[in-house]
């Protein structure tokens, strides 16, 4: 009887065995990630944007809903450190206002197509047989038609505001992490544990969340950051063609468009600090993904 005790009803001295060497796999995961010099610094540059974005206005207030056209495209100065564009508004305090939208769009919808595809990918890799033939077969017709396709299509019909852009971004993201969250289940679901588990009468679901889902969490982590770098470029790409969110409110995708024609004049702070601004910050999310990617990976270790 003791071969079909479930996992989670192990004695005492079993489950403290089993949560020392979780901690003991943590602590490796965050030194490999400390060691990896790239991954560090893209989360520095993630967390300076955040503070950048959500903590500067705080600091340097600007008016950033009226026109003020005796002071458009001033050069930077000390009153503009980044100076205007064209209707007058602050450069630097759009940056920043921008910025904010950028990152919550992209970070929740890089967040909900993780979820939608770790719950799909997990599910069609548990079930086997036709039921994974057919959902991933939805998931290889998803692929075959481009996201940005789909999203400007969307985006040019509704005209969608940032509640609109998160929901449709994450309907259009989902499908990639569907297929690693699946080969991942597929290995899980043999496990001794979860044989066990069906063994003595669990349900599915209860071996999906209690088992396949927590050891798939390092696989979902890395694909999330992925998707957030994803979301935030796709977000640029879209209002950069001027279907994203609507005046007042913009992005560094709205703003790169604005300040294309601008640039031409010599008006180089309308471009190059939005430009820089998304670059930097796609950048960083694919590092830190590298990073833990490595971390996590159990054949690296030492």
């Amino acid at each position: 009887m003791s071969a079909l005790i479930q996992p989670d009803q192990m004695p005492g001295k079993a489950t403290a065995a089993t949560a020392a060497t979780a901690a003991s796999g943590s602590r490796l995961a965050v030194r490999r990630f400390l060691r990896n010099r790239l991954a560090v610094v893209g989360l520095g540059v993630v967390v300076f944007f955040f503070l950048f974005c959500f903590v500067g206005p705080l600091v340097y207030s600007t008016d950033q809903t009226h026109t003020m056209l005796e002071q458009v495209n001033l050069a930077p100065s000390g009153s503009h450190w980044l100076g205007t564009d064209a209707v007058g508004h602050d450069e630097l305090g759009r940056l920043m206002y921008g910025g904010k939208v950028s990152l919550i769009v992209g970070l929740a919808a890089g967040i909900l197509a993780t979820v939608i595809g770790t719950l799909w990918g997990a599910a069609a890799g548990y079930a086997g047989g036709w039921i994974d033939a057919v959902m991933m077969r939805i998931v290889d017709a998803g692929i075959a038609i481009p996201a940005l396709f789909i999203l400007l299509v969307v985006s040019a019909i509704t005209t969608p505001g940032p509640t609109g852009l998160i929901v449709i971004l994450g309907v259009v993201s989902w499908l990639m992490p569907s297929r690693l969250i699946r080969a991942e289940t597929l290995t899980l679901k043999n496990r001794d544990y979860v044989l066990t588990l069906r063994a003595i009468g669990g349900t599915h679901a209860r071996a999906i969340t209690r088992h396949i889902l927590p050891n798939s969490v390092s696989t979902i982590i890395v694909a999330a950051t992925f998707q957030i770098a994803d979301a935030i470029l796709l977000v640029a790409y879209v209002s950069y063609l001027g279907l994203g969110v609507q005046p007042p409110a913009t992005d560094w995708g709205g703003m790169l468009s604005a300040g294309l024609t601008a640039a031409y004049s010599g008006y180089w702070w309308l471009i190059l600090p939005p430009g820089l601004a998304i670059i930097l910050v796609v950048w960083a999310f694919n590092a830190i993904g590298d990073g833990l990617r490595d971390a996590f990976d159990v054949r690296g270790r030492g």
